[in-house]
C-alpha cells in the first residue's frame, strides 16, 4: 500500500507539471517563435536526459545499442521530437491554448484509427462510438459552440494541432515495440532529432538568445515536459500495483489545463471548449474501457497530455 500511494504522489505531481506546459507554451511563443522554442527546449532536454542517466548509471546501455537500433532512435528523433514539436508549437502560434491543448489530447484516438493498418487491430462498434464522441468535441471546439454554422475559428490550426495527434500516435506505435530503456531511448531520439531541429531553426528561423522570460520558458518546457516529467511518470507506473491505477488520472491534465490556460495565460475560457473538452475525454475514457480487447494498446508508459 506503501509503494501505491509513492504511486499516486508521482503521477499527481507528472499530471501537475504536464497540466501548465500549455500555458507555458503560450507565453514562451511571445518572445521567440515556434523553431527557437523546440531549438532550446529540446537542447535542455539532452542536457537533463543525459543527467538522469548518468545518475541512474545508465550510460554504459548507450554502448550496448547496435547500429540497427541507433538508426531506429534517429527515424523515431525525427517524428519526435522534430516534427511533433513542430507542428504541435506551429499549432500554439495560431490557436488559443484552450483549443490546441484539447485538440492534441486526441491522440490516443488517433492511435486507434492508426492500430487499424499499423497493427492490424480490428475495430469495435464500442471504438466506433468513442472516435465520434472525440472528434464532435473537436468540432465544438475547432467552432467555438457554433457547430451548424461549419466555420472554424482556424482551421489551418485546428489541423496542425490534430495533426500532431497522429505524429504522436504514429510514434507511440513505432516506440512500442522497441523493448530498449525508456529514458535511454529518449535521450538518443532527442539527440537525433536536435539535428534535424538545428537545420530547420538555422534554414526558416534564426538562433538568438531570448529574453529572461522566454529563456525561462524554453527551459521549463525542456526540463517538464520533455524530460523530467517522463521520468517522474515511469516511476509512478514502475510503483503502481497496476497501470490502470494511475493512468486514469492523465484525464484531469487537460481539465487543470484549462485553469493554469486562464490564470497564467490569461485566456477567458470558453463555455464551448469545456463542453468539447468533456466530450473528448468521454470518447477517450470510453476507448479505455475497449481498450482491454486491444492487448497492445493497453501499455501506459507512452501517455502524453500537453
Amino acid at each position: 500500500m506503501e509503494k501505491q500511494r509513492q504511486a499516486y504522489t508521482y503521477a499527481i505531481i507528472a499530471v501537475l507539471f504536464w497540466s501548465t506546459v500549455a500555458s507555458v507554451f503560450k507565453i514562451s511563443l511571445r518572445y521567440v517563435d515556434f523553431l527557437q522554442l523546440l531549438f532550446y527546449s529540446s537542447f535542455v532536454s539532452i542536457l537533463i536526459l543525459f543527467l538522469i542517466l548518468l545518475i541512474q548509471n545508465k550510460l554504459h546501455l548507450l554502448k550496448s545499442y547496435s547500429g540497427k537500433d541507433y538508426l531506429h532512435s534517429a527515424l523515431l528523433g525525427f517524428l519526435n521530437p522534430f516534427v511533433y514539436y513542430v507542428v504541435l508549437f506551429k499549432a500554439y502560434s495560431l490557436l488559443r491554448a484552450q483549443e490546441a491543448q484539447p485538440l492534441n489530447y486526441t491522440w490516443q484516438i488517433m492511435l486507434v484509427l492508426l492500430s487499424i493498418p499499423l497493427l492490424k487491430q480490428k475495430i469495435k462498434p464500442l471504438s466506433i462510438l468513442a472516435i465520434f464522441i472525440s472528434f464532435f468535441g473537436v468540432f465544438v471546439i475547432s467552432t467555438q459552440g457554433d457547430v451548424l454554422s461549419f466555420r472554424f475559428t482556424n482551421l489551418g490550426g485546428a489541423l496542425l494541432a490534430l495533426g500532431s495527434a497522429v505524429i504522436w500516435a504514429l510514434f507511440w506505435i513505432y516506440n512500442l515495440r522497441d523493448q530498449r530503456d525508456e529514458v535511454a531511448k529518449l535521450f538518443l531520439n532527442f539527440c537525433f532529432g536536435f539535428v534535424f531541429i538545428l537545420i530547420a531553426t538555422l534554414l526558416f528561423s534564426k538562433i538568438i538568445i531570448p529574453e529572461t522570460l522566454g529563456l525561462l520558458g524554453v527551459i521549463y518546457v525542456g526540463l517538464f515536459e520533455m524530460g523530467v516529467t517522463f521520468v517522474i511518470w515511469l516511476k509512478a507506473l514502475k510503483l503502481s500495483q497496476t497501470t490502470a491505477q494511475v493512468s486514469i488520472l492523465i484525464y484531469l491534465s487537460p481539465f487543470v489545463s484549462l485553469v493554469f490556460i486562464h490564470l497564467l495565460v490569461g485566456e477567458q475560457i470558453l463555455f464551448s471548449t469545456i463542453i468539447g473538452l468533456i466530450l473528448i475525454v468521454s470518447g477517450m475514457g470510453l476507448q479505455q474501457y475497449a481498450s482491454r480487447f486491444y492487448p497492445p494498446l493497453k501499455s501506459g508508459k507512452i501517455l502524453k497530455s500537453s
